[in-house]
């Protein structure tokens, strides 16, 4: 017995138009349409790819010296300092901007060294922790974090320092609130904050 629900077994398969086959005459379609885009696409990449031809000389000024460092383009400063120059008072922190343990000064100002790319910062004025002190005279912000205990683990103070120099430099600490705003991209994971503020208080006072 048959039926519409029960056709019978010698019934031929579906028409053409049926779903499966709409499926994959579309999917062939579709993929026809993006083959030409994608290799497109696949040929910029490379061509891109063969522009960065790895290590390259790369000439910092860092601390008022020149200082010549073999780098791919894509290496950050961060990683140029402490990799490549031996300067390991910068600190790596989170890694992604977000904690300012890099903290150096770039032409004055500060910067995450850890998103900047090293080859942008040739022909710049780079200050790093090493920098600030003259010999054995301690820099004003050095000695007021030394006196006013600004640190305990200590992993933070490089850039702490570094950003409170700015900081003053900028005219943005001459009030506690103040202070605290413009130095909140610096973390202490200490919870240090009431020292690195008296700190850096008490070098804009002076300053």
């Amino acid at each position: 017995m048959s039926s519409d629900l029960f056709p019978p077994a010698d019934t031929p398969p579906p028409a053409d138009d049926s779903r499966r086959t709409f499926m994959k005459q579309a999917g062939g379609i579709f993929g026809f349409a993006l083959a030409a885009p994608l290799a497109g696409q696949a040929e910029r990449l490379t061509a891109y790819s063969k522009t960065v031809t790895g290590a390259t000389t790369l000439t910092l000024r860092i601390n008022g010296q020149p200082r010549t460092v073999q780098a791919e383009p894509r290496v950050t400063l961060l990683d140029a300092l402490r990799e490549r120059l031996d300067l390991t008072g910068t600190k790596k922190g989170c890694d992604h901007g977000q904690c300012g343990a890099c903290t150096v000064l770039v032409d004055g100002k500060r910067v995450n060294s850890c998103l900047t790319l090293a080859i942008t910062a040739q022909g710049k004025e780079i200050t790093t922790i090493e920098g600030l002190a003259k010999g054995d005279e301690l820099h004003p912000m050095q000695a007021a974090f030394l006196k006013h205990d600004g640190f305990q683990c200590g992993y933070c103070t490089p850039g702490q320092i570094l950003s409170g120099v700015a900081c003053v430099q900028e005219g943005h600490a001459k009030t506690d609130d103040q202070c605290r705003e413009w130095m909140s991209g610096n973390l202490c994971r200490c919870g240090a904050y009431a020292n690195i503020l008296a700190a850096v208080r008490e070098v804009a006072d002076k300053a």
